[in-house]
């Protein structure tokens, strides 16, 4: 792996989010760029972040993790117990307590961007953080099969083992975003980049990643009436055309 560059073309820019197709190794770019960069890798630490804000354990707070469910048992009475002041009826104890998750979760991401210099795997930081320009947003996908693959060889499973679990992942994830942010992952309009692993492999994908990264931070300080596709392009000379001929009517 090669050594951490801090790079000066990159100190304006907060964070790097990586969304990812499970088994894609989007978990694994992210902590390939992190090393890079120098910065510092937000996976499962977040897990811990939670936990500490509600004041759950560990593996609690990881049994919630990307999902959309509310919390139970242990949980409850640990959050009720450090929060009293949070109204909360047994009608809607799934939603309230999922929305108290979710709430966690912003303020551990919010606070990670405050500190800088992040690489954040997940957790619908992709849409948390969708208006901040000093944010680089990123997908990271991959054919099935590819996938099958990795996730047999990593988690020692089945190949059908592999691909339910690949299946269940993804509803978690699609699940998450849809039921806090109102999007799917694979809208394309959340990211800056979408890298598809399959063919570009793990360290290929690190390097147009950090190239992104400097790019966008090019930019940072550009008033928005410069961004945009048609920034500094002139206007057609004369009108726009079709590229197809008309189809000519048969014959009869």
């Amino acid at each position: 792996m090669a050594d951490a560059r801090p790079d000066p073309a990159h100190r304006d820019m907060s964070a790097v989010t990586i969304s990812r197709h499970y088994g894609s190794g989007g978990g694994e770019v992210a902590a390939r760029l992190a090393a890079r960069l120098g910065w510092t890798l937000i996976d499962h630490q977040i897990v811990a972040g939670v936990a500490q804000q509600l004041g759950i354990t560990h593996e609690e707070a990881r049994s919630r993790d990307e999902r959309a469910a509310g919390l139970v048992g242990r949980v409850l009475d640990a959050l009720l117990t450090t929060t009293p002041e949070v109204p909360v009826t047994p009608d809607a104890l799934p939603t309230q307590l999922g929305e108290l998750y979710h709430a966690a979760v912003c303020r551990v991401l919010e606070e990670a961007v405050r500190a800088r210099h992040v690489v954040i795997v997940g957790r619908g930081a992709q849409a948390l953080l969708q208006s901040r320009r000093d944010v680089l947003h990123v997908r990271v996908v991959a054919p099935i099969a590819r996938r099958v693959e990795y996730v047999t060889q990593r988690e020692g499973l089945s190949e059908s083992a592999a691909r339910a679990r690949i299946h269940a992942r993804e509803q978690d994830r699609a699940r998450y975003l849809q039921a806090h942010y109102h999007r799917t992952p694979d809208d394309p309009l959340l990211y800056d980049v979408t890298v598809n692993t399959g063919v570009l492999g793990l360290d290929g994908t690190v390097d147009l990643l950090l190239l992104a990264l400097e790019r966008k931070a090019a930019r940072l300080a550009l008033p928005a009436s410069e961004l945009g596709p048609g920034a500094g392009l002139d206007r057609y000379r004369g009108q726009p055309v079709d590229v197809m001929p008309p189809v000519e009517p048969a014959k009869p």
